[in-house]
Order: structure tokens, then C-alpha cells, then sequence
């Protein structure tokens, strides 16, 4: 068939099914505001379907599948949509959503003449594919056809074609969803079983973000009655990333999911007990002095992060909650007595299950009662009171024996009993103590804060039916194991580039770090090296700095979308740098571009830049920490808080010997800002070339 009759027989359908879908939008009818639960839940259902239709009338469908079934007479046009719709009187679906079994044929399939088959409730159907179809609608308009395989036909370089024709998109202040351009081996992750912990190491601009987002969308589908939306979680590394990434679940159908920092989510579990130290990153990393060598594996960050050292504490708490109950009598006034024994086999015998809180609880409650019959066998009304008055008396003072259960305060006391362990370094031992001793907890103290929470309350209900760890190269595996407690069986995506990990005094050097926290055949190990955010020349331009990082991992594989070479360009004073960026900056808006980022080393690089470029351009954003908004345009941020997003254009500054050596630190960070980009990468240096790009 040829291009103009595929686009002439798709008009025709997407007229048809922009019919359909306002005549069912039509026969909802009208809201109902009244007190009837009934007719509040028949409502409820009816928005539903209202909202459905609505975002299937702006792109009802993204792809075609012929498909002939084993056994059936004819082939069956599948047409596949980011949701699904039937249509009265008819058999066959009329839009099939991503999420179907059928569906995963259209990500999977290559290519070829040999039967296919795929997985479905009623058992594994087999067929064939006569023709794939990438069909591409935008606000109702029919802009792009393209037969990616049609039997029989030359069908060569066609799916590379769509895919390059979305990905040269330019860029907003969103990420996007990518139903339409998922490519075969993000499927096979995106519908992966689901009890499993999912390890995904990924090259930048692989979309492994994007693929976690959508693999919460199709487990909810997939596993409706048996997860919900409120018990997901999406941990990422900071507010500002969050709201990057916002719109892709609300495009996909998927509301309700919590989305947070694993520093929040402690916060909020401790109820507001503890006060983090307001002592930055970036002012304690970050800066030229913050790079030089230390001993990373010494680092407080990554020994409190460790296994060990949850090993250490768990004997720690292990021994508290034997100490808990001291062995005394309760004695509510002279001559009544509650024997030890007593109090001893409630809290050991009947509440033994319950964790040490609860334990606790329920033992002042038992005991309260026990006073209670005390206190009714006094006659007297005014020795009752007088006894009753004693005897809350000296309760109060039994229970300041067994105080109640303060994460904090526990955690500083196991600190403060030992002047030195031979498990816990003596340097991180002293600073512990000392920031403890004045109120305050790190971010490295949140994880054992969060054990000790877990241990002596339970989960509390807390339960999570799945985790999405993003940016996963720079937890730790106590962060891992947390939340792990949270399940009652693993269920998690975790992804990340080890590439990409520059937190060095945090998070993992390997993937293994964090498998360690599951029991073997809980886990499973991906890898992601297409990358598809950037063009051939800027990966490849990236490859170069990949070995400096010394992680071993495969270089990135571009997708043949080819641009203008990188500019390295050498600058010889503020003024030339200044001038240079007001170059850069017009040259890609004369191209189309949307999105800018100049990144600096430093947040003090970056201030500098901001206030001289203020001067001259009206709209320029500086990225700090803490930030909850990435608002798009032209930004000027450090090159650790760049990661995790992309840019139309990009320039890094001072890209010099000084800021970037050939350390595997200066390398990560080096290689985090040249995959920002998408279409354009310009690097400024003064001086010395840094050895990293030389060359």
C-alpha cells in the first residue's frame, strides 16, 4: 500500500473512532450530586468513563497490529491506544489498551515471517502479524503513518524511522510517556513478573525512568483486585525531579500513586520526631575541595548505609527489647501488690507477638484494668479516691522505668553507650555523637532511625504493594532493606547507572550491594545500554569519558539519529564565557530549540554565571537545591543537581583539568552533564583541557 493510500484509509478510521468515542461520551448523562451511595458509586464510575474518553479524543491510538489468529478465518486489525474501548455490537475490541496481552505483540515483534505467540488469561494463543503500523495522532490530527513491517514488503530501517521522528521532539519541561516508541527490551522489564525485585542498570538517556513509570501502569492493569494505586510508592532523588516527571502516570490513567523522597517518606513515618541538619550537599561535596580523595567506604554515609551496620544495630535492639521489662513490682498502694510474675508473662506470653510498642500498650492498658478491679473493691468512696490517687501515682513512675519508645532518642543512646566498637569506625562514632548531642540527625541517619521505628511498631499498616527506586545508584542497602520490611514480598523496579553514581560518599559501586538485602531468587538483573535521549555524536562523545568512571560497564549504544559534532570550545576570559553563552543561547533558539541548561562545577560557578546572564537575558532560572519546580527555558544549574534531567541544548562551563582530573569522581559527574543533551552540546574550558576530553 502506498504512503498516501495508509494515510487516506487512517483518516478514514480516526473519523470513525472520533465519532464513536463523542457518541459514547454523550450517553453518560448527568452528574449526580445528591446522597444516595448508590447512585454516588454509579457516578463515580461515570466520571471515570467520562475522563477515559476525554484523553482517548485527543490521541484515541498510536499503532496497528493485522493479526491472524491460529484457527480463525481472517486476520483482525488490533488498533492500540495509551486506553481501551469497546464498541456496542461488536466482538473484537475496538481500541486495545497497551497494557493487554495481545498488545505486548506490537513491542515485541521485529520483523519477520515466523508464527508468533503471546501469553493471555485463557492460555497461549498463536498466530501470525501481517502487517505493524506506527501511526502517530496529535490533538485529534492524523500527522504521521508509517508501516513499520508489512508481509512480504521491504521493510527495512521503517521502525527506526518513527522512532527518530519522536525522539527529534523537542523538549518541554515534562517527561513524557512513551507507549508509542517502546522498544522490545523495555517491554520485556515493563511486564516482567511482578514478584520480584527488579535491578535495572541503565545508560543515561535509556529511558529506565520512563519504563519504571510505565511498569507501574501495566501491574495495575494487570493485577487489578490485588494492588492498588495507594499502596505504590515512587521514591526519586529529590521534589524538583518529581514534579519533572509528574505528568507521565496521569497520561497513562494511573492516579493515587504516592510520590516522595526517601528523606520525606522517614520524615513523615517518625512523625516530625527528628530535625535534619539543614547542611547541604552541595556545600559539603561539591565544591573543587570536596572532590579530593577520601576513603569512600569510611565515609559516614556509606558505613551507616551498609548491611553491617544494620547488623550491628539489630543486635543493638535485640538486647533493648530483653532489657525492656524490669523485673519489679507494681505496688498501686501499701498492701496490694501485682507480682512481677504477672506483669512478666502478659508482656512476655500474651503480647509477646506484638512488636515492643504495641507490647508496651497493651500492658498499660492490662495493668490500668487490673487497677481498676483493685480500686472497686474499696468500699469507702473517699479511701477509693485516696488509693486511686496513689495509685496513678506510682504507675507513672513504673512507666518512667519503661518509658515510651522514641526512635531519636534510642539511636543517640546507642551511640552514647559505647566509647568505642569494633564494628563502627571511632571517627564516624565521635561526629555521630556530637550532631546527636545538639538535636540534629543526617540523611545518612534516616534509614537506622526508620529500623528502629519498624522494629518496635511494626508496619502499622504501612504496607506497600510496590516501590520504584529511581536514581537506585545512590541509595543504600539499609534504605533498601526498609523498605523491604514494608512488603509482604518483594515487589520493586529499582534503576539506576552506576555511571551516574556521583553521591560517592553514599549509595553502591555495585548492583550486588543491593541483591544482598533479598534472599536468593527474589531478584532479577536488567541491563538498558540503547540510549535514545541524545544524538550519535554527544554518546559517543560520552563513551570516551565512560572508562575515567571505572565501573566497567558496556559503553551506551545511540540510536543513528545523527547531529552536529560537539563544540569544545576554548574561552579566554569571563567576558568571552559570557559572550559564548549568549552565542550558544541564540544559535538554538534559532534552531527550535526550547530547553537550556549552562552547568556549572559548583553552586558558586553557578551564582556567578546567573547574576552576569541576568544582565542580558529576561528569563533564566538558577537550580538550587531544594527547588520543587523545574519550570523549562534556560536554566543555569551544578552539574549534581542535572541528573535525571534533559535538555534541547546544553553547555557546561570550566570544563578544565582543575575541576574535572581523570579522578572516576570528576569522570561521573563529566559524564552526568554531557548526556544532558538531546540535539546540541557545547563545552567551554579556560586553561588546561581537563585529560578527560583531551584529545
Amino acid at each position: 500500500m502506498s504512503v498516501q493510500s495508509a494515510l487516506v484509509e487512517e483518516q478514514n478510521r480516526l473519523t470513525e473512532a472520533l465519532q464513536e468515542i463523542a457518541k459514547q461520551h454523550s450517553e453518560i448523562g448527568p452528574r449526580y450530586y445528591g446522597d444516595n451511595f448508590v447512585e454516588q458509586v454509579l457516578d463515580a464510575k461515570r466520571q471515570e468513563a467520562s475522563e477515559r474518553l476525554t484523553l482517548l479524543g485527543n490521541e484515541p491510538y498510536f499503532g496497528r497490529l493485522d493479526f491472524h489468529e491460529e484457527k480463525k478465518l481472517n486476520a483482525v486489525p488490533l488498533y492500540i491506544g495509551k486506553r481501551g474501548m469497546d464498541r456496542k455490537g461488536s466482538s473484537e475490541p475496538y481500541i486495545i489498551d497497551w497494557r493487554a496481552p495481545v498488545a505486548s505483540l506490537f513491542y515485541s515483534f521485529t520483523g519477520g515471517e515466523d508464527p508468533v505467540d503471546y501469553e493471555a488469561p485463557e492460555g497461549i494463543i498463536h498466530g501470525e502479524i501481517l502487517q505493524k503500523r506506527n501511526i502517530f495522532i496529535r490533538e485529534k490530527l492524523l500527522q504521521r503513518v508509517v508501516d513499520s513491517y508489512v508481509r512480504g514488503g521491504d521493510n527495512l530501517g521503517q521502525t527506526d524511522e518513527f522512532l527518530l521522528y519522536r525522539l527529534g521532539e523537542k523538549k518541554d519541561n515534562r517527561l513524557r510517556d512513551i507507549v508509542s516508541t517502546i522498544q522490545a527490551e523495555q517491554d520485556r522489564i515493563i511486564r516482567a513478573p511482578r514478584h520480584m525485585a527488579l535491578i535495572i542498570q541503565g545508560a543515561a538517556g535509556s529511558g529506565k525512568t520512563t519504563v519504571a513509570l510505565h511498569r507501574l501502569a501495566y501491574l495495575l492493569y494487570n493485577y487489578q483486585g490485588q494492588i492498588r494505586a495507594e499502596r505504590m510508592i515512587i521514591l526519586a532523588p529529590n521534589t524538583m525531579f518529581l514534579d519533572y516527571i509528574s505528568g507521565v502516570l496521569p497520561e497513562l490513567g494511573v492516579g493515587n500513586v504516592e510520590q516522595t523522597t526517601f528523606a520525606e517518606w522517614v520524615m513523615e513515618l517518625l512523625g516530625g520526631q527528628v530535625k535534619l541538619s539543614e547542611q547541604t550537599e552541595g556545600s559539603q561535596w561539591f565544591s573543587l575541595q570536596g572532590t579530593k580523595p577520601v576513603s569512600v567506604d569510611q565515609t559516614s554515609g556509606r558505613f551507616k548505609g551498609s548491611i553491617p551496620f544494620k547488623a550491628w544495630m539489630d543486635v543493638a535492639l535485640r538486647q533493648y527489647e530483653r532489657d525492656y521489662l524490669q523485673d519489679i513490682d507494681y505496688e498501686p498502694w501499701d498492701g496490694r501488690l501485682l507480682d512481677k510474675r504477672q506483669i512478666r508473662q502478659w508482656f512476655d506470653q500474651e503480647y509477646g507477638h506484638y512488636p515492643l510498642a504495641a507490647r508496651r500498650e497493651r500492658l498499660i492498658g492490662r495493668m490500668k484494668r487490673w487497677l481498676e478491679m483493685q480500686l472497686a473493691e474499696v468500699a469507702d468512696p473517699k479511701k477509693r479516691k485516696e488509693r486511686s490517687k496513689t495509685a496513678k501515682q506510682r504507675l507513672q513512675a513504673y512507666l518512667k522505668k519503661h518509658p515510651e519508645i522514641v526512635p531519636f532518642k534510642l539511636y543517640k543512646s546507642l551511640f552514647e553507650q559505647v566509647d568505642y566498637d569494633e564494628v563502627v569506625p571511632k571517627r564516624i562514632l565521635q561526629d555521630t555523637k556530637a550532631y546527636l548531642k545538639r538535636g540534629f540527625v543526617q540523611v545518612e541517619d534516616l534509614a537506622p532511625l526508620g529500623w528502629i521505628h519498624y522494629t518496635f511498631h511494626g508496619a502499622d499498616g504501612r504496607w506497600f504493594d510496590h516501590v520504584v527506586v529511581d536514581e537506585a545508584q545512590d541509595v543504600s542497602p539499609f534504605q533498601i532493606a526498609l523498605l523491604n520490611a514494608y512488603m509482604r514480598e518483594p515487589s520493586f523496579t529499582i534503576l539506576g547507572d552506576l555511571a551516574q553514581g556521583i553521591h560517592f560518599y553514599r549509595g553502591v559501586n555495585r548492583w550486588e550491594e543491593l541483591t544482598e538485602v533479598f534472599i536468593e531468587g527474589q531478584t532479577s538483573y536488567h541491563e538498558l545500554i540503547q540510549s535514545y535521549r541524545s544524538t550519535l555524536e554527544i554518546i559517543e562523545f560520552a563513551n570516551q569519558i565512560l572508562p575515567f568512571t571505572e565501573t566497567g560497564l558496556p559503553l551506551a549504544q545511540p540510536v543513528f539519529r545523527s547531529g552536529e559534532p560537539v563544540a569544545v570550545i576554548e574561552t579566554k576570559s569571563e567576558n568571552d564565557t559570557i559572550a559564548r553563552i549568549q552565542t550558544f543561547i541564540r544559535d538554538n533558539r534559532d534552531r527550535g530549540m526550547q530547553t537550556f541548561a549552562i552547568i556549572g562545577r559548583t553552586n558558586e560557578d553557578c551564582k556567578l554565571i546567573f547574576d552576569a546572564l541576568s544582565q542580558v537575558e529576561s528569563q533564566v532560572t538558577f537550580i538550587t537545591e531544594g527547588q520543587k519546580e523545574y519550570r523549562g527555558g534556560i536554566s543555569v544549574v551544578p552539574i549534581f543537581l542535572a541528573k535525571g534531567l534533559e535538555f534541547d541544548a546544553v553547555l557546561l562551563l570550566d570544563v578544565d583539568r582543575e575541576r574535572y582530573s581523570a579522578a572516576p569522581q570528576d569522570a561521573k559527574l563529566l559524564y552526568v552533564g554531557c548526556t544532558r543533551a538531546l540535539h546540541y552540546l557545547t563545552i567551554l574550558y579556560q586553561g588546561e583541557i581537563s585529560p578527560l576530553i583531551e584529545g
